[in-house]
Order: structure tokens, then sequence, then C-alpha cells
């Protein structure tokens, strides 16, 4: 049977069914005597476990086969010796003579029969096993009491001068009281009975006698039978309950010693009587400082468990059921939460006895339910916000009731040159250079607001509040400072950027998708104005991301229905002025806008990946124009860093060159350096097979990316084209752009490779790069791009051609897209300069102005400018300035970066 814990275990059915709880007193109000009832309660259940436990233990009840062996003899049987001899000592009164002397040698048989049976029974009591010996030696104490108190009265009956009612009386109290002593033994009261009167009929010696005690044992047996089936399915009803019983406090204590639950219960003032182990030892204290005090000390309830301190308290006080309570655990060790779960109790007059329940331990769901709101409210990398909680954020300050809290600003950043750690060092550098980025941003943004990660190397900060835009243009260049400092990562020194696009709320949005989207616009001013600068939103940066919408649906259909062209500008010889070939450029003649510049639309090609349809059309039209060409003029076509990477270019360029039947080496591929970011097996892979087509390659552009020789040396170029930016300006003095030409071409020539100078425009440019030793010439100085009609027509004339331009290149022009005032006299006029010099500018705006109007030009609140027109054009107009304009100053540069309508108020300059 499984043993109970006296000290703690308590029954829920003892307390609700005992007939004896002190619970059911009246007097239950009574505060002082509810406690001593409480103390008594508690002890006689402790003296019930531990009375069961001794009497186990005492032999008197035994274990088997899950249910109970009564000895054969109780263990107290000796006790019928008083009978014995206060019956004789009656005997001899109520006769008034002393019994006879078979009386007394039967009583002396008694009584020492009750004293064998005593150290028979303390045996059989001892015994683990049975004992076939004693129980005979039990079954004969029995008889031999029985048979010698019979005997007694009945010899003194028949032989002496007792009268027959007492010594019925007598015999009737002793097979009363053995009967009694017997209770649950059935055989052994059958055998007390028929041994006590078995003697009177024997000495009566009649036949009457004879039959009737034949006639009782008759009846015994029937009723003894009976009797023994009635036991017999009373025990097995008390063995199935013992065990369910057991069961049930065996399977608590597995619940509790496993840790999955616990078990309360208080008295009627909310004090503790009893608690699970596994709670005590969580809290640490022993059990007397635990049991008495109040069931809300082991929790604690401070601010952050407010809301489950006023729900218990509640129930407590009301005296209602409460489930799933989550409360905080008052262990100091470390951090516990509880889920409790309680119910009133009741005796049964429907006295309030107090509170029993249970509980289970919510430490870990309560750890995974923050991990889980951690992982949706921020970044698992560096520990910002996330996208949800930024949305949120934006969302709530949005939507607050008072206007004058609506007003926030968010400005979104993009790092600059990212990617490239990306594809140098590996994604685990990238990892640790966003952590730094994080640092930093917390560091410089600091309390003016949130900061947040979106993915990837995208981040958001959100200030809430009215910010004046001069302090969001220098938290912006703050940031842009911070962020672009070097790093360290892995050893190595590294330097990144940052772009940041700004939209203020209410003015640029009143909703959190209008706001990010206007921002994201001013990214991308920012990203396309140079990168490692800020941009506020403007409405024309909408019109001009619905522009490019609408552009990228029309190059769609200029694609799938032939609109794009490829015009040809020749590539000459330096040394005799002829055609070595052309280079393909793309042309497009839109339907409505006319001719777009590459510049526009190549750029929305190559983020929506149209470039790769668009350069496989190119290199199949350019093998088809250079068909019809002479055997050795040669076309190039550019290769867009997406075209090169796909590896079904080769096969690509393989079947044009087969589809229009010419020398593969006539074909030359310009690659530019970007091509090189992913420097892997793969980029090698694909030149080692662009050259077994046989086609040329070309550098593109070399110089102004992430130039390195390494390229030089791994990849197999036929030529290095330098970029036009070197060529411009190169004849002015202290340029180095000369000496860097030199180089270029020094290099080349010992690498056996061709150069070809881009963008050559005026004569003494053209006398430079052929001075610095350039093989090829390439500009306007030649000729612009041809049409395949003009330039087959061209070559149908002679491949010599003539140098034709200005001497030198005009000024320097910055373009831009800003918004001015102009006055005249008192008058007022708005416009936008396009382009800018150091002498002077082209506006737009103003009609049919008179050449020699003179005007103040407010560029900016503190740039302010006098100026002539000097040529007009419909709604444009040439202005000279009165003094020259430095364009490398502070004021230009900023004028260049920041928002075409950040200078609201230069009409009041002007």
């Amino acid at each position: 049977m499984g043993t109970v814990e006296p000290q703690r275990r308590v029954s829920e059915d003892n307390l609700s069914t005992r007939s004896d709880a002190p619970f059911r007193v009246r007097e239950a109000h009574d505060d002082e005597n509810l406690v001593e009832r409480s103390e008594t309660v508690q002890q006689e259940r402790r003296d019930g476990v531990q009375r069961r436990v001794i009497a186990q233990r005492a032999g008197r009840i035994s274990s088997e086969n899950d249910g109970f062996r009564l000895h054969v003899l109780p263990s107290d049987w000796w006790l019928l010796s008083v009978l014995i001899v206060i019956s004789v000592g009656m005997g001899a009164v109520l006769s008034n003579a002393l019994p006879p002397w078979p009386v007394g040698i039967g009583t002396i048989l008694g009584v020492a029969a009750c004293f064998g049976a005593r150290t028979v029974a303390r045996k059989e009591e001892d015994s683990d096993e049975r004992n076939r010996t004693l129980e005979i030696f039990a079954w004969a104490s029995i008889a031999a009491v029985m048979l010698c108190t019979g005997f007694n009265f009945a010899y003194w009956v028949v032989y002496g001068s007792l009268e027959l009612t007492w010594a019925l009386a007598g015999m009737v109290s002793a097979s009363a009281l053995s009967t009694s002593m017997l209770t649950g033994r059935i055989p052994q009261q059958f055998v007390a009975q028929i041994c006590c009167w078995l003697p009177l009929a024997v000495l009566e010696g009649t036949t009457t006698a004879y039959f009737g005690i034949a006639i009782v044992t008759g009846a015994m047996l029937v009723v003894g039978y009976h009797q023994s089936l009635i036991s017999q399915r009373r025990n097995e009803l008390q063995q199935a309950r013992e065990r369910e019983r057991n069961r049930a406090e065996d399977i608590l204590r597995d619940y509790e010693e496993t840790g999955q639950g616990w078990f309360w219960e208080t008295d009627r003032r909310g004090m503790l009587t009893y608690l699970s182990a596994s709670v005590m030892d969580v809290l640490d204290k022993p059990e007397g400082e635990i049991l008495g005090r109040s069931l809300t000390d082991l929790f604690d309830l401070g601010e952050e468990n407010r809301e489950g301190e006023r729900t218990l308290a509640f129930h407590l006080s009301s005296r209602s059921s409460f489930q799933e309570l989550g409360v905080r655990s008052a262990a100091s060790s470390e951090e516990r939460w509880w889920s409790i779960n309680g119910r009133p109790a009741y005796d049964s007059f429907h006295n309030f006895v107090g509170f029993r329940g249970s509980g289970t331990d919510l430490t870990e769901k309560k750890r995974s339910e923050e991990n889980v709101n951690r992982l949706a409210q921020f970044d698992s990398l560096t520990g910002l916000a996330n996208r949800f909680q930024t949305q949120q954020t934006l969302q709530k300050i949005l939507s607050s009731p008072l206007q004058q809290q609506r007003e926030c600003a968010v400005l979104l950043l993009d790092l600059d040159r990212f990617k490239q750690v990306n594809d140098t060092l590996g994604h685990p550098a990238g990892d640790a250079l966003l952590k730094q980025v994080a640092e930093r941003l917390k560091s410089t943004v600091g309390k003016k607001g949130q900061v947040g990660r979106l993915g990837g190397d995208e981040f958001k900060v959100i200030t809430p509040g009215g910010v004046d835009r001069k302090e969001l243009g220098q938290l912006a260049h703050d940031i842009i400072h911070s962020l672009s400092q070097p790093y360290s990562i892995e050893g190595q020194r590294v330097v990144i950027g940052a772009s940041i696009g700004i939209a203020i709320a209410p003015h640029d949005g009143v909703t959190s998708e209008s706001l990010i989207r206007n921002a994201d616009l001013s990214l991308y001013a920012a990203k396309d104005g140079g990168r490692g600068r800020y941009h506020f939103y403007s409405n024309d940066l909408h019109s001009a991301a619905e522009e490019r919408a609408q552009l990228e649906e029309d190059l769609r259909d200029a694609i799938s229905q032939g609109g794009l062209e490829l015009y040809y500008q020749p590539v000459i010889y330096a040394h005799d002025e002829t055609i070595a070939g052309f280079e393909a450029l793309l042309r497009w003649n839109h339907p409505t806008k006319g001719w777009l510049s590459p510049a526009k639309f190549i750029p929305v090609a190559e983020d929506t990946g149209l470039i790769s349809a668009i350069g496989e059309w190119a290199i199949r039209a350019a093998c088809d124009d250079l068909a019809t060409w002479p055997e050795n003029v040669r076309c190039a076509v550019n290769v867009s860093p997406l075209q090169f990477a796909n590896p079904q270019l080769p096969t690509v360029i393989t079947n044009a060159i087969a589809h229009a039947n010419i020398d593969p080496s006539r074909l030359e591929l310009e690659i530019t350096e970007s091509v090189f970011l992913n420097d892997d097996e793969g980029t090698d892979a694909m030149f080692a097979a662009l050259k077994r087509v046989g086609v040329r390659l070309a550098l593109d552009d070399f110089g102004t990316g992430y130039s390195s020789l390494g390229y030089l040396k791994k990849a197999p170029f036929d030529k290095i084209k330098i970029d036009q930016s070197f060529v411009r300006g190169a004849t002015k003095p202290g340029s180095r752009n000369g000496a860097i030409i030199t180089s270029i071409t020094s290099l080349a020539e010992a690498l056996g490779m061709d150069t070809t100078a881009e963008g050559v425009e005026t004569m003494d440019e053209l006398e430079l790069v052929r001075s610095l030793g350039c093989s090829h010439i390439q500009g306007y100085i030649y000729s612009k791009a041809l049409s395949a009609e003009a330039a087959l027509a061209r070559l149908q004339q002679g491949v010599n051609m003539v140098a034709k331009g200005p001497r030198s290149a005009r000024a320097f022009r910055q373009k831009m897209l800003r918004k001015v005032v102009l006055s005249h006299g008192d008058q007022m006029y708005d416009g936008a300069i396009r382009n800018m010099a150091a002498g002077g500018a082209m506006v737009e705006g103003l009609w049919n102005v008179p050449p020699g109007t003179e005007f103040k030009v407010a560029i900016s609140k503190k740039l302010i400018v006098a100026a002539k027109t000097i040529w007009s054009e419909d709604n444009r107009m040439g202005i000279q300035f009165e003094k020259p304009v430095d364009m490398d100053s502070l004021e230009m540069r900023q004028v260049a970066s920041s928002s075409p309508n950040e200078f609201g108020n230069v009409r009041k300059q002007a």
C-alpha cells in the first residue's frame, strides 16, 4: 500500500465526509476556535495515518495480492480471560456458593488458553509470511477458550446450583463478545459459537439438545455462508477502493515529484495548511516558515504582476474559483512564473473551510513567449527594432488623437558599398559589419528617435514630434559621418558609406504607407545624386517615380514590339584616321517623348532585369549589321554584369555569330570592372569560354571603378578603353589626367593591348591623346553615333575620317534640378536651373525673355547672384553671371545635394 506523508498529505474526501470533523461545529465563525479545530483535524488525520501504518506494521493488516489478509487470531483475544474470571465470580455470587471443582479446572484451563492465544497472536503478527503451525494453534486457542467458557456455565447449571437463566446470560455475553472481537472473521465466529454452546448440549445429553445444536449449527452455517459472501464483497470493494486510493496517491506523488505540477491548501483565513515539497524547494524555505502564512506570500506581486495581485485578491475575498492565473514566484534565486488554479472548499454543513488548488510551472513557457516576442519585435542580428516594430511605432504616432502629436520624421538609410564587403569578405563579415553599424546608429541617434533595421543593409530612424529641417539635416549628416568612418572586420579595414532619404509627417504624408514610400523616393534621389548624402522629399520625386514606372512599362512594350535601335559610333585608328570599327550604342525613339538618352532608360532596364533581354537582342542585331560591313571592320557591344553572369552567354554569342556567318574576332565585347566584384571561379570560367568562342574582350571605363591591376593579369583583355572623364580636362593647366592616360597606354602596350580614348571632342584633346600613345580614338571629334543605314553608307564612302570640332572645351557644367526665384524690378518669377557652370546657367520656367534682360537670381538663402539673359528659346533661357560662382564651394555642394524645394523662402531673399 502506498504510504502517505503524515505531515503534509491531506485527503479531500476525509475533510468533507468524516463525521467527527471539527469544521462541522456551528461555532465556525470564531477564528480562534477555528485555528484550534483546524490543528485538531490535522492532528487527527496524522494520527489516523499513523494508526494505519502501525496496524500494518503490527500485522493485523498485511498486503497480499494488492488486497488484505486478516490474521486468524486477533491480538486482543486474551481479554476473554477477564470475561471468564468475571463470569465465574458473578456465578458464585448469584448461586451463593462456590463453583464446582470441574468449573474451577475449566476456568484455569480457559485463562491459560487465553494467555496462550496471546502468545500465538503475537508470533503470527510478527511473521511476514503465513505459518500453518501458528494458524493451527490459533484455531485451537479459539476453540479452547470458548469450550472452557461454555463448559463452565453448562456444568454449573447441570451439576451445580447456578440457575439456567444466569448461565444463558453469561453464555450469550461470551458469544457476543467473541463475535465482536472476531469481526470480519466468519469461520472463526462460527467455530467460537459452536464451541460455546456445544458443552451445554453434551452435558444435557438429550435428543432435544442435540437436535437444537444441529438446528443452530445449520442456521449458523447458512447465515455464516451468506455473511461470508457479504464480507467478501465488502472486502473486495474495500480493496478496490484502497487500490484506487493508493493509485491516486502514487499518481499525485509522481506528479509532484516530476515537477509537472504542485498542490496547495489554505484554511478559511487564507493561511497555508499544505504545500507540495517541490514548491518549498523552489522557495528555499523550511516548512515551518511557509505553512501558516498567507497564500499570497508565495508570489512576488510587484509592479510587473500588479494585475495578478488584483485578480488573486479578488478571488480569495469573494471565495470564487479561478483558473490559470499567472503569478511570479517569490523565489529570490531565480525568476520563476506559475499558473495557479483554486476553488473554495466547504464541509457537509456548507461552511467555508478554505481553498484548495494546484499550480504548474510557467517559467519555460514565459521565456519562450518572451523569446518569440523578442523575435517578433527585434532584429535577431543587430538587436534593433525590426520592420514590424518600427511600423507599429510609426502607425501609433500617426494615429494619435491630437494633431500636434502626429508630427514625426522618417529617415531611411541604405549602406553604400556594403555588397562589396559581402562579396569580398563573405557574409559572416557582412553580419559583423551590420552589428557595428547598428551600434553607431544607436550611439548617434541616442534618445532623438527609434532606430530599426528593415532587412539587409537598410535601416530606419523615426524621430517623433515636430523637428526642424535643419536639425534633421544635421542628424542625417552626423549619421553619414559616423557610418563613413573606417571599420575593423576580421583584422581588415573596411570603409562604407550611407545614403539617407527623409520624409516628414504630415507634410510628406499622413499615413505610414505614404510616408515610407516618400522617404524611399528620397533615398533613391540621394543615391542618384552620388551617394553619401541625404535628400528631403519633394513632390518632384513622386512625379519622377510615376514617370519611372511608366517608362518601365513603355520599355517592356518597346522590347516586345521592336522599338529599340542600335546606333554605331566610329572608332578611329589614331595613326592614320581610318575606321577600325564601331561601338554599338542603344537608342530608343519613344512614341510620345521622342529620342530618349540611354542614361534615362538603361538604369530602369538594369533595375527591372530587362537588360538581359536587351543585351541578347543587341548582340544578334550587331552581328547581323556586322555581316554587311567590310571584313576588316569590327563592332563592339556592351555587356552588362547581369548578362555576363548568365552561363548561357557564350551560347547566345555563338548562335548570333553563326547566324550572321561572320568571323568571331570581328565582335568585341566591352565589359566593365563591376563583373569582378564576384571574384570567383565562375568569372574566370566565363572569360575562358568567351575566348574559346573567339571574340575580342575590351575593359570598358577603366580607372573609374574599383580598378585593380589584378584584373589585367587574370582576364584576357585585348583592349583597354580610357574613360572620357580622364580625357576631358586633360588639356587644362595643372591637370593630372595626362599622366594617368600615359600610364594606362604604357601599361596596355607592355601587355600587348590596344587603348581607346573615349569622349574626344576638341582638337586639343585629340592632339593630346594621340601624342600620349592611344591606339584608337572615339568621340564627337570624328562623328556622333550613326544609324545602321548611315553607318553602312559611311563605310561605302570609304574608311578615312577627318576630325572636325572646336579647338578647346567649354567650362564644366553641373547638372541639377533646382528651383530658384528670379527678380526683375519689382516682379518675382519662379524658375528652375537645369545645369549650371561657374559663369552661367540654363533656366526653365520663363517664356520668351528678351536677351540682355537683367535678373537677380536667388539660388539659395545665402547665394544670390546678378545675371543677364544671353539667349532665350520658348521656356528656356541662358543666363550669364555678373561674377563667376565658385562651383567647389561648400554652399554650392549643399545646393547640389539638397532637395529642389529645400529653400522655400528664397523669394524673400530675392
